[in-house]
């Protein structure tokens, strides 16, 4: 199917919708046309539309389809399956066949797709790349999958400092036929240093004359492969390149990570903090064994579990307060909440925060107060809203008296004020301890912020009612 047949199309409404790739794809793969008439169909398609369909079809069809695409298509779809997916597809693959996909992938990619495998297999494919492919797989593969280097590929463009400008042109003629990431060229030194980076246009509009030093741009940003994600993501998102550059230990460049690259690895580092903020160890797949989700979820739980219990002790400390006042107990809720959220709040901010590895003591002090003004400013303000509106309730739905109803709402309100700014300092204090102690502080996340402000607002609210309300203006209901 041509692309120009393939637009989207308008409903009844005149909203536009997107073609149905996804059976066009599966009634051609199921079609009976010849293999060389479906290959022909199937290039029109991108990558991505082919990936998604990959599970829906049968493994029968699935290696039809191996045998109709080509290398370089079955190449592209495969850098947009899921690695677990992408292994299957390996397994179910004829081995040279195999073999000449995992060639012409990007050396990342190749090196997360071979981990899906077993040894053997794996073993077996590596020895029959070429000897060039196979050095790029193994040197990727001695990185930790924590570390950048492990992320890198080499698939870009690098010339020597001391060329002319056409003999650079030539050189990037030469290399462009294996490496399409050509959008800026490195530049190394006789002994392959890193040296700096040109711009693609810069070099083409340049004149022959002029020299190349002219053109290299040595403040070009790079990191370090065995420089783990989590101290150098925020370095690359800073940067609107197509490709930063990697070094080793020795200021020799290994490769580039590219934009896609950085894009995957931000989307997974969010994915793990998501995971942690729920009080998990890594994020929760469909297919996980039932045992290993409990061991993710239990240890925490059994911590929140003893927390609660403090928190549920504490209440009953209270008991001659709640005796005497049972209409306080409405109101619980509304504060523990409040406090919940707040803390919650102040935690994301911290997190993010603290992915600046250069923050000095005096910062971290300001971003605690900054967070504690926050919480007050609107805890006075919550507070004075919940005063206006509690009383009201109380006075007209439960028909006690103005002073009654008014006493009991401002007790609430200032009980807010008191939990929602001691919650913004507890959400910024504790994951500032974790890091402190050299513990991820997103493990100091939602569940544990949520019960500790829970203890903060159970021990403001009836410890302010039972000063005011009851020792104070000696309420009694």
């Amino acid at each position: 199917m041509a692309i120009e047949e393939k637009t989207e199309i308008a409903s009844e409404s005149g909203v536009a919708v997107k073609p149905d790739y996804g059976s066009e794809i599966i009634r051609i793969i199921r079609g009976n046309e010849s293999p060389r008439a479906m290959q022909k169909k199937l290039s029109d398609y991108h990558g991505n539309d082919i990936a998604e369909v990959m599970e829906t079809l049968t493994e029968t069809e699935r290696k039809k389809l191996y045998r109709i695409c080509t290398q370089d298509m079955l190449a592209e779809i495969f850098e947009h399956l899921e690695e677990e997916t992408a292994g299957n597809c390996l397994r179910e693959m004829d081995l040279t066949k195999a073999a000449c996909v995992i060639s012409v992938l990007e050396s990342d990619t190749a090196v997360n797709v071979l981990r899906e495998l077993d040894k053997e297999r794996r073993a077996l494919l590596i020895n029959m790349l070429p000897e060039d492919i196979r050095r790029e797989i193994r040197m990727i593969a001695s990185y930790d999958e924590d570390e950048i280097g492990s992320k890198m590929t080499t698939n870009c463009i690098i010339i020597r400092e001391n060329l002319t400008v056409k003999q650079a042109m030539n050189e990037l003629v030469r290399q462009a036929e294996e490496n399409d990431n050509i959008s800026t060229l490195f530049v190394v030194d006789e002994n392959g240093a890193y040296y700096g980076a040109i711009d693609l246009k810069e070099l083409i509009t340049a004149r022959q004359g002029q020299p190349l030093e002219n053109l290299i741009s040595t403040s070009f940003p790079y990191v370090y492969a065995h420089e783990e994600i989590d101290a150098c993501i925020e370095k690359l998102k800073d940067y609107s390149e197509d490709s930063i550059p990697l070094l080793d230990d020795n200021n020799q460049l290994l490769g580039v990570i590219t934009a896609a690259s950085i894009i995957e690895v931000v989307d997974d580092e969010m994915g793990e903090d998501y995971a942690k903020f729920a009080g998990l160890t890594a994020e929760e797949d469909l297919k996980e064994p039932l045992k290993q989700s409990m061991k993710k979820r239990l240890p925490w739980l059994l911590i929140l579990l003893c927390l609660g219990m403090l928190v549920s002790s504490v209440v009953g400390i209270f008991e001659q307060v709640i005796a005497q006042l049972t209409l306080i107990m409405a109101f619980q809720s509304l504060i523990l909440d409040m406090a919940g959220n707040v803390g919650t709040q102040s935690l994301a901010v911290t997190i993010r925060v603290l992915m600046d590895e250069t923050l000095t003591f005096g910062q971290k002090m300001k971003l605690v107060l900054k967070e504690m003004r926050v919480g007050l400013c609107n805890g006075m303000l919550l507070g004075v809203l919940s005063f206006i509106m509690v009383g009201g309730y109380i006075m007209l739905c439960k028909h006690k008296t103005f002073a009654f109803a008014y006493a009991v709402s401002g007790c609430i309100g200032l009980s807010l004020v008191i939990a929602m700014l001691i919650s913004s300092a507890v959400g910024t204090l504790i994951p500032l301890f974790f890091k402190k102690i050299k513990v991820d502080p997103a493990v100091a996340s939602g569940p544990l912020i949520t019960t500790v402000n829970d203890l903060v607002a159970v021990v403001t609210y009836y410890g302010m009612s039972w000063i005011l309300l009851l020792n104070v203006l000696h309420l009694h209901e």
